[in-house]
C-alpha cells in the first residue's frame, strides 16, 4: 500500500524521503500525533514544506507513511518452538505499538470516524501487520500439529493482537514481558493438543539460551 501522494516530473529524492520521515518518526516519538506539524517536521528534516506537501498532502498521511514503515518491518518469530514463537511475537508488536507515541492510535481512530477510505488505510496500515504476524506464527503451530486441528485462527489472532491495541488506545501502561507470558499460557492451555509438551518445548529453549 503506497501512503504517500502520487509525483510527476522530476524524480523523486529518496535522501528528501528519507529526513522528512525520519524527523516526523522523532517527533511521533517525543510527542505524539499532536505535534506532528507540517511546518515543523520541515525545519526539523531541513527541508521546504513545499517539498514535504509535495510528498505527502498532510499531516495524517506523513504519518501513516511512518507507521507502515514501522509496522510492516514485524516478522514473526519462527524457532519451532510455539510458546517461544508466540511470546516474541507478542513482544514485537507491543514494542512497536508503543512506537505510535502517546495517543497518535486513539486520534487516529477519531479522525477516521465516519471516513471509510481513511479507516480502510487505518486498518491496513496500523492493524493488519501485527495481525498477519500473529495469524503466522498461529498457522505455523497448528500445522505442526501444536494447536488442536479445530482451532478458529481468525478469532484467536484478534483475541492476542488486540491486547496491545487497547493498552495503547486507552493510554494504558504497554504489556510487560511477563504479562504477555500470562497471556500466551493463558490462551495456549485451550488451544494446545498437548499443553504440558508445549511448556517443555519452552522450557528446553530456554536452558538452551541461557547456556549460549
Amino acid at each position: 500500500m503506497n501512503t504517500r501522494a502520487s509525483t510527476r516530473g522530476r524524480p523523486r529524492d529518496e535522501h528528501i524521503d528519507a529526513a522528512v520521515l525520519h524527523a516526523t518518526a522523532r517527533t511521533l516519538d517525543d510527542g505524539g500525533y499532536r505535534e506532528v506539524a507540517i511546518e515543523d517536521v520541515a525545519r526539523r528534516a531541513g527541508v521546504s514544506k513545499s517539498a514535504v506537501y509535495r510528498r505527502w498532502p498532510n499531516r495524517r498521511r506523513l504519518v501513516l507513511a511512518v507507521l507502515a514503515d514501522r509496522l510492516g518491518r514485524i516478522e514473526a518469530p519462527s524457532t519451532g518452538c510455539t510458546m517461544c514463537d508466540l511470546h516474541e511475537c507478542l513482544v514485537l508488536i507491543t514494542r512497536a505499538i508503543c512506537l505510535l507515541g502517546a495517543g497518535t492510535l486513539a486520534q487516529l481512530t477519531a479522525e477516521s470516524a465516519g471516513e471509510a477510505t481513511l479507516h480502510e488505510e487505518l486498518l491496513e496500515v496500523v492493524i493488519e501487520p501485527p495481525r498477519r504476524a500473529v495469524h503466522r506464527t498461529l498457522f505455523a503451530a497448528r500445522q505442526r500439529g501444536d494447536l488442536r486441528e479445530d482451532v478458529d485462527l481468525p478469532l484467536t489472532v484478534d483475541v492476542l493482537a488486540s491486547l496491545t491495541f487497547y493498552r495503547q488506545l486507552f493510554g494504558r501502561a504497554p504489556m510487560t514481558t511477563v504479562e504477555i507470558e500470562t497471556v500466551v499460557s493463558t490462551m495456549l492451555r485451550g488451544i494446545a493438543s498437548d499443553y504440558d509438551d508445549l511448556v517443555r518445548e519452552y522450557a528446553a529453549h530456554e536452558s538452551h539460551d541461557r547456556a549460549q
